[in-house]
């Protein structure tokens, strides 16, 4: 039995006293303060705490957080499988079946310690903060539930306020602003009309707005092409506090991570991935219920533990890349080495508490399912 307490950490809140757990989404419209997990594959859970008040992301403490060795990464896809998904999904572009679709692996190493004292979420979180600050960042750890999650995100999927709903798509990444290529701007914008389309199915008519389009923004190790798409809801029942069942269900998973159309994309995806994507691309964040506010990241730069009492538990990661028309699988691949390389690092040696991490950590390709 797990002696961490179940919390919630988001945007320099810190949520305790555990009140209620749920995977119906109609609950994020009635009362309270609720951390959010919606799986890639569409499972949900909804936690509400009765506690929420500012507080900092704590120090590292040693011993709190022993994480893999960094020799110990293995991935879902190696390197051939996955230049070959890319070729696969070129073709699939040239045969007119898909305009983009996002090809992802997951990473999984074991924890060294299979004690939960020595694998605290929350301070793999306190790593993050100082190895790789991110402006959706957070925690939900609730071990009665299975659940253990550290995101580093740098990506919004949703965020509310009363009727006004907003999303940020990342597409196109690279070591600097010069690395960005002509197809990286091609590509964002293909998935901001993506998404204004997805907003479009519960905004009202003619609120759809693009504020800023392609805009660069710097990050730990790397830069994104981040736009922005807002949109006023369409008016249900005059609160403007309600409708998540609908909000969720019209834009979910989030565009960024799936490809146009959606449909042939999550086709794909179906067919090239070994591994399910988990919370990694889901949606991960809170929403308050009460203020009618919520704010949701895309569940990228993402780390979680699964526990079983007859193995040793595991720690995962997924990262991947849009693939287009113009994509080259080589770098491709090494779009996904560099996102995941710097938060490996982190999470293999807690190298942040004494100085930058280092740039790469070896991946091995997996050796069983």
């Amino acid at each position: 039995m797990s002696d961490l307490t179940p919390l919630a950490r988001f945007g320099g809140s810190l949520a305790t006293d555990l009140r209620d757990v749920t995977s119906d989404p109609e609950a994020l419209d009635s009362n309270g303060w609720w951390a959010v997990i919606a799986d890639f594959e569409g499972g949900l859970r909804c936690a509400r705490f009765g506690d929420v008040r500012p507080a900092p992301v704590p120090r590292p403490v040693p011993g709190r957080w022993q994480g893999p060795a960094p020799a110990a990464w293995t991935s879902s896809l190696d390197h051939a499988a996955y230049t070959e998904g890319v070729r696969r999904i070129r073709t699939s572009i040239a045969a007119g079946d898909v305009y983009q679709a996002n090809l992802c692996r997951v990473l999984t190493a074991p924890l060294p310690d299979p004690e939960p004292s020595a694998s605290d979420i929350d301070q793999l979180t306190a790593l993050l903060a100082r190895g790789n600050p991110a402006p959706y960042a957070g925690t939900v750890r609730l071990p009665a539930h299975g659940i253990e999650i550290a995101t580093a995100s740098p990506e919004l999927y949703l965020r509310r306020d009363g009727y006004t709903v907003e999303s940020g798509p990342i597409k196109g990444t690279g070591r600097t602003e010069a690395d960005l290529l002509e197809k990286d701007h091609a590509e964002n914008v293909m998935i901001t009309d993506l998404v204004r389309n997805d907003l479009g199915r519960v905004c009202a008519p003619g609120s759809i707005t693009v504020p800023a389009l392609c805009a660069v923004e710097p990050h730990p190790g790397l830069v994104h092409l981040v736009s922005t798409v807002r949109g006023e809801l369409a008016e249900a029942g005059g609160s403007g506090r309600g409708g998540w069942a609908r909000l969720l269900a019209g834009t979910f998973p989030p565009g960024s991570v799936t490809g146009a159309p959606k449909s042939s994309a999550l086709r794909i995806i179906g067919e090239l991935e070994t591994a399910s994507r988990g919370p990694y691309c889901g949606g991960i964040g809170w929403v308050d219920a009460d203020r009618g506010t919520a704010e949701l990241a895309v569940g990228i730069r993402t780390f979680w533990i699964e526990r079983d009492g007859a193995a040793p538990p595991v720690l995962r990661f997924g990262t991947g890349a849009g693939i287009t028309w113009g994509s080259d699988p080589e770098q491709e691949w090494q779009e996904t080495e560099l996102k995941a390389s710097r938060l490996l690092a982190v999470a293999s040696g807690g190298y942040e508490t004494r100085g930058p991490a280092p740039d790469t950590v070896t991946v091995r390709p997996r050796t069983a399912p």
